[in-house]
């Protein structure tokens, strides 16, 4: 997992519940990296789901929520850190739609060594898109709150409702339906 995932999360962290907790999870956690991490750095995913978990007993959130506001909060950074993905006038459900083909090809070209989830989309309306998220590493929590973000960003209203498609989770639908105003 790119290091730019956990620079961003021990930001998070530090700025919502305080530099004690993040320290607190970092020690309790027992990282190979001391949770010492760089943006252009690759870490182990396995350090990741630590950390979450350890931040899930802490604060005492539900992992599913926590990784959901985690995942708003890295794609309204990813808008600051790489605004030229982000095209407001494309609309969310559009810009869902490109996220294998262009965003993730874009983040291969940064990142070549990126092990990034699959996404496959239809769309069944013009309001509506259902994206099949693929990971072995099973964080679809997190995709869901970066599309949350993503739908923040353009401003858009959306219901999002999840499926798992087997026992791990590493195979998800996500429906994603823009309420018209």
């Amino acid at each position: 997992m790119k290091g730019v995932i956990f620079t961003e999360f021990t930001e998070m962290v530090e700025h919502r519940f305080g530099l004690e907790s993040l320290d607190s999870i970092i020690t309790s956690s027992d990282l190979p990296s001391k949770g010492a991490y760089t943006a252009v750095g690759t870490y182990d995913h396995h350090e990741m789901v630590k950390l979450v978990v350890a931040l899930s007993k802490h604060e005492s959130i539900p992992l599913p929520q926590l990784l959901e506001e985690f995942g708003t909060y890295l794609f309204q950074r990813f808008t600051v850190l790489y605004p030229h993905f982000f095209k407001v006038d494309s609309g969310l459900l559009h810009f869902l739609e490109g996220v294998e083909n262009y965003i993730h090809v874009e983040v291969f070209k940064l990142y070549p060594d990126a092990e990034l989830p699959r996404f496959s989309c239809s769309r069944p309306s013009e309001n509506r898109l259902i994206m099949l998220y693929q990971s072995d590493k099973s964080m679809a929590d997190l995709a869901i709150g970066l599309i949350k973000g993503a739908g923040a960003f353009f401003n858009e209203n959306c219901t999002i409702v999840s499926t798992a498609k087997n026992d791990s989770g590493s195979v998800v639908e996500i429906e994603i339906i823009v309420m018209n105003e």
